[in-house]
Parts: structure tokens; C-alpha cells; sequence
């Protein structure tokens, strides 16, 4: 079961699980009311009302995946929260690597880091934000929406927050080949945009292109078909979905 400590304010709670990692056991779970430089994928910031969301980050110890086939902790973890949000509404999925979204609006975001000893995963910090009963936000984001927001209701969030964890512990255990194929597929079926129409993307450049979503390769490739028939494969950051006007 994952052990829980509360910080009332930090900066970030990956950092701040990365500089305690050595002395904490595997399962132990930081969440603060207020993270004040909350980090997300590429460097973006994530804005969070104190009191208000989740934000935590929970540690694993020598998850039995090998190095080449870390995306399956990535698959383990949003598919966890979807599953969870599932009991709570509909509309849910993730958007290609580990985004959440509800329809065309971001809910919760992921960055997960690992270290590696010896050609080994020696552990992994899962870092997670939840956009759960905040309804006002005020930065540049363009599209966050909370679960609030979705449902019309508020949330205990230390209940949540069990929840949420004791799936990904779950989830995270990967016992044998067989649960990681039969993860990747649950994935693969959760996808955003993965209904087989042409829809929006564009190169880091900017340059905008129609391509429908084919498959991701358990390493985390993203294969998309485009106009022309051909598909190409795309390590994260080399590709961006388009929603509106917007690159994300």
C-alpha cells in the first residue's frame, strides 16, 4: 500500500522526492496543497490553486521493467487515472504521451523520471497533477478543465488521492509480459484522437499537417498516417496535436 506524507507547501514534489529517494521506501507518496514551481513536460509550469487540486508525486523502487521498455510505466500510470476518473464520468483519455484530457480540454498532466544504475531502472518518480476542484484559472494555459468544471460537484481529495494511488501501484506492478501486452493494449484503447479520422498536427517548427493516429509502438513511438498514405514514426517532441489555433 503506498505510504503517504503531506508537505503543506513545496516547490515541486518531484524534486523534492528526488532529493529524498535514497532513505524513502518504494510506494512512498509526497502531495502538498501548494506546490510553488510545479513542473510539467517541456518545461512548462502547472498552475494549481492552493487547497484546490493534486499534486504529488509517488515513488517507485526498481520498477521490473527494463530501460528500453520504460514507456510501460508511463502506459501503467495514465491508464490508472483514467480508470479512476472513469468511475467519476465519461469523456476521458489520454492524449499521446500521458496527458489526460476530457474531450478537447486538458485535466491532468504527467511527468515521470527515472534514474538509472547499472544498466537498471534503480527508481522512478511519478509526478502527477490533477485539476479536481479548481474553477478559475488565470494562466496562459489554453485548455485546462477540472473534474469541478466536468461534473458540478467537489471532491474530497485525500480520498481521491488514494484512489488514484493505489491504482497506479497497482497498475505499476507489471508481473509478467503478459499484463504489460494487455496494458499496452488498454493504452492504445484510451488514446485520444485514436478513431481512425484525420485530425491535426504539426512539427515543433510549426509546420501544420492532417495525419490519423496508426499505433504506439511499446517504446512510445507515435506511427501516424498522413494524407498520402505514408506513415512515419515520432519520438515525443518531434510531433504536436492541434486543437483550435493552438499547438499542444
Amino acid at each position: 500500500m503506498p505510504r503517504y506524507i503531506h508537505i503543506a507547501e513545496v516547490a515541486s514534489t518531484n524534486t523534492y522526492l528526488a532529493g529524498t529517494a535514497a532513505v524513502l521506501p518504494g510506494g512512498t507518496v509526497i502531495y502538498t496543497s501548494r506546490q510553488t514551481a510545479g513542473r510539467g513536460q517541456k518545461g512548462n509550469s502547472w498552475e494549481s490553486e492552493p487547497g484546490k487540486n493534486l499534486t504529488f508525486s509517488m515513488l517507485l523502487k526498481r520498477p521490473p521493467v527494463a530501460p528500453q521498455r520504460q514507456f510501460a510505466i508511463s502506459e501503467a500510470v495514465s491508464v490508472a487515472i483514467v480508470d479512476v476518473l472513469n468511475t467519476l464520468g465519461d469523456g476521458f483519455a489520454i492524449k499521446w504521451p500521458n496527458d489526460i484530457y476530457w474531450h478537447d480540454r486538458k485535466l491532468a498532466g504527467i511527468l515521470i523520471e527515472h534514474s538509472l544504475v547499472e544498466g537498471a531502472i534503480s527508481h522512478s518518480i511519478i509526478g502527477v497533477g490533477l485539476n479536481v476542484n479548481q474553477t478559475l484559472f488565470v494562466s496562459n494555459a489554453p485548455n485546462p478543465v477540472s473534474l469541478a468544471q466536468i461534473t458540478g460537484r467537489e471532491y474530497d481529495l485525500e480520498a481521491l488521492l488514494h484512489q488514484l494511488c493505489e491504482r497506479m501501484e497497482a497498475l505499476c506492478a507489471l508481473p509478467s509480459d503478459e499484463a504489460i501486452a494487455e496494458l499496452h493494449t488498454r493504452y492504445r484503447a484510451m488514446l485520444y484522437r485514436a478513431d481512425g479520422q484525420p485530425h491535426h498536427f504539426a512539427t515543433p517548427a510549426g509546420q501544420p499537417f492532417m495525419a490519423t493516429i496508426v499505433d504506439v509502438a511499446p517504446d512510445g513511438m507515435l506511427t501516424l498516417r498522413h494524407d498520402d498514405g505514408t506513415e512515419h514514426s515520432y519520438a515525443f517532441k518531434q510531433v504536436q496535436h492541434i486543437i483550435g489555433n493552438t499547438q499542444l
